[in-house]
């Protein structure tokens, strides 16, 4: 398995963690959840099959990002916040996000709320319900051409 496996290993299960998790490994080029980062957690050996080799510690990224650009700071402060109780000011960050860290954003948000596993159910005018094709897809799905991992 590779990192971004162990990473995506760990997070499965928790909606608002696994967006988070794919923020941090599909932009700036996966650098902010390569390990070295001071909130990348990573074993060599793990203890059993039910331990992690690699986590992400969200709650330790706002006292680690000073020394980054302004555009770096808002996008892991917003990544923090979905798996985290990190506060942002959505009016503070999403103004200064590039297109392709915007489209990263808006597809962790339709993910973080589920929306990859809402059900096609329809009300009608008359009241009545009906069920369509089961899973409906996500409201903004992952961008599939980046250069990440």
């Amino acid at each position: 398995m590779t990192h971004a496996d162990d990473l995506r290993a760990w997070a499965r299960g928790m909606y608002t963690t696994e967006a988070a998790t794919e923020l941090l490994l599909k932009a700036f080029g996966g650098k902010f959840a390569a390990p070295g980062n001071p909130w990348i957690h990573t074993s060599t050996e793990p203890e059993g099959p039910s331990q992690v080799s690699a986590w992400i510690d969200f709650a330790a990224i706002p006292d680690e990002v000073g020394p980054l650009s302004g555009g770096e700071r808002r996008f892991l402060m917003l990544a923090a916040s979905l798996a985290e109780d990190v506060p942002v000011v959505l009016g503070d960050v999403v103004p200064g996000l590039d297109r392709e860290n915007l489209d990263l954003v808006l597809a962790a948000i339709a993910h973080a709320g589920g929306s990859h596993q809402h059900a096609d159910i329809r009300v009608h005018e008359d009241g009545t319900v009906t069920r369509g094709k089961g899973l409906l897809d996500s409201l903004h799905p992952w961008p599939r051409a980046l250069r990440a991992v």
